[in-house]
């Protein structure tokens, strides 16, 4: 290729709006353009990038036996309403109807669409299948932002394993699992797996492989002594036991006037620290009135809540639903002697003589025993790990680390196979339901994750397997006749010996030539200007701005030495 012919639009300035790295260095190198609002054109720089990512996920893919498709990205939703997820989705989706009135949207996920293929299944020696497909999906994300990381178009692999039993399952997970820490090691990424939440896609084992990065916006908590590791949303964790005070053999009201937090009932006389509070908080889970309760100094997790409850959809009552359930404001609410569904975190359990509100404003409670005067309908974790607390395998203090999610595992069980009924015979003729697992990676998130962790003040630092090109032969000056014949037999030459190269033949000044390639960053360059007079080239590598000086009749073999080796 000629940089002379291609567009590759960099410019000085990043967007305003950028705020990660990738955003602003894929903007600058003219990887990528911005359509509107999460949508982004993927010009000719970033579509090598694009392709190279996706040829090492489909080969990964290929290698463990999956078998590649093409599915439609524009669904009906008879589909989506028989899976029952037309509703959980909510405003994710993009809904539309055609001049006919049909409901169509367009594609989040494929499960639907991969389960009615399966229904031409119809033997267990058939199994296990494992299927994939690379591209565009569609969410209707509120806040696009930091280019690639958050979008509202964007192209994944998306994979789906059909077994007979759980052994199958496992094996085909297990597979899975495997290529994903191939396809990361591949591609540069020290992407480490954790224990995560499945959240609307339902299922049960779930891992996501999160890369650490502070473009993240997923926090892991995770053991610096052992292997555990987890999503804030799944992670548990081992606290200090608060051991209690006598109480007394019922509840005592006292009056709180104006108290309404935490800390302003921890400071008035007759008040009580927070871990021996009980927070309440009003919650509406698909549409039931529901009381979650923690300890006064830990926080609740949205999704911890969703997951124990398996509720499509979760939110906080609104001041006017909590008066109406409970008689009272925030800051005056407690659950002792309310019917009401009531889940608590296990940290409340025996626990004595604790303080909450009384659900009459400006009064609370003092001596709440939990077991005796909450009738609290089930325990389940529902706060969030805080840095410091134990690990739950070894009791090291654990730490919190930003992530980008960059891929994830689950086991879906039987929820697609029985809604839409796809069975096989088993060995002894008996039609069962398959069991699922779906797996998926997001190949631009990985292009934005890759620069997130490969980048200087000069631009990208790309790893060779995915770079644009591997290598680019900058020549200090066109006018130099000698210099271009030198730099037109490299080219020949490295082409020839199979690297990826680019020739920057344009007719620019050298200093704009070379910014343009560390910003674009391209792994090596040979620069051909001055050395040539000692029969010489330069030599950079773009990790670490390394240069030296080589013969020119070993500038090939140097070269493709050097990209062999990181490959």
């Amino acid at each position: 290729m000629r940089w002379s012919k291609l567009f590759v639009p960099t410019l000085r300035d990043a967007p305003a709006d950028a705020e990660a790295a990738s955003h602003k260095l894929l903007v600058r190198g003219g990887f990528m353009r911005q359509l509107h609002a999460g949508h982004y054109s993927m010009l000719t720089l970033g579509m090598r990038v694009h392709s190279k990512v996706a040829a090492i996920v489909r080969a990964e893919m290929d290698a463990i036996g999956a078998q590649e498709f093409q599915l439609p990205t524009m669904h009906p939703m008879g589909l989506w309403h028989k899976s029952g997820r037309s509703e959980l989705m909510g405003d994710e989706m993009f809904r539309l109807a055609d001049r006919k009135g049909t409901e169509l949207a367009l594609g989040v996920t494929e499960e639907e669409v991969f389960t009615t293929l399966a229904l031409e299944l119809s033997s267990y020696k058939q199994l296990p299948q494992h299927w994939y497909q690379i591209h565009t999906k569609f969410r209707d994300e509120p806040r696009p932002k930091s280019g690639l990381l958050r979008v509202r178009e964007f192209t994944m692999k998306d994979s789906y394993s059909f077994d007979l039993d759980e052994a199958g399952l496992d094996a085909s997970f297990d597979l899975h699992y495997d290529a994903y820490v191939r396809i990361f090691t591949r591609l540069g990424l020290s992407a480490m797996p954790v224990e995560a939440s499945s959240g609307s896609m339902g299922g049960t084992e779930s891992i996501e492989f999160m890369v650490p990065s502070p473009a993240g916006e997923d926090d892991v908590v995770r053991c610096p002594s052992c292997d555990y590791a987890a999503n804030l949303e799944r992670s548990v964790s081992v606290i200090p036991t608060v051991v209690d005070e006598a109480g007394p053999d019922a509840p005592v009201r006292f009056a709180t006037p104006g108290v309404r937090t935490i800390a302003a009932l921890e400071e008035i006389d007759g008040g009580a620290p927070a871990e021996r509070q009980i927070k309440t908080m009003v919650m509406v889970l698909d549409d039931e009135v529901t009381l979650a309760l923690l300890r006064g100094d830990h926080q609740l997790n949205l999704q911890k809540l969703q997951d124990a409850t398996g509720a499509a959809e979760v939110r906080a009552a609104t001041p006017e639903e909590a008066l109406a359930a409970m008689g009272a404001n925030p800051g005056s609410l407690g659950a002792v002697g309310v019917e009401l569904r009531v889940i608590a975190d296990p940290a409340l359990a025996g626990r004595t003589n604790m303080t909450t509100g009384a659900n009459d404003d400006d009064w609370h409670l003092r001596g709440v025993d939990v077991g005796r005067d909450i009738s609290v309908s089930e325990f389940a974790e529902l706060r969030d790990v805080s840095v410091g607390e134990g690990c739950p395998k070894c009791g090291t203090p654990v730490e919190i680390v930003r992530c980008i999610e960059s891929g994830h595992i689950f086991k879906l069980g039987r929820k697609f196979t029985e809604a839409f009924d796809a069975k096989v015979l088993d060995p002894n003729g008996k039609a069962q339901h398959m069991i699922m697992g779906s797996y998926g990676i997001g190949i631009d998130r990985a292009v934005a994750t890759i620069v997130e962790t490969y980048h200087d003040d000069r631009g990208i630092v790309w790893p060779v397997a995915v770079a644009p090109f591997e290598a680019v032969i900058t020549i200090a000056s066109m006018k130099d006749e000698a210099g271009v014949a030198a730099a037109e037999k490299i080219y020949a030459d490295l082409g020839a010996a199979g690297v990826d190269v680019v020739i920057d033949d344009r007719k620019a000044r050298a200093g704009v030539k070379f910014a343009d390639a560390e910003l674009v960053g391209i792994p090596f360059r040979i620069t051909i200007g001055k050395a040539l007079a000692d029969g010489e080239v330069e030599v950079t590598r773009r990790a670490g701005q390394i240069t030296e000086r080589v013969a020119v009749d070993s500038a090939v073999s140097w070269v493709v030495d050097a990209v062999q080796a990181a490959r």
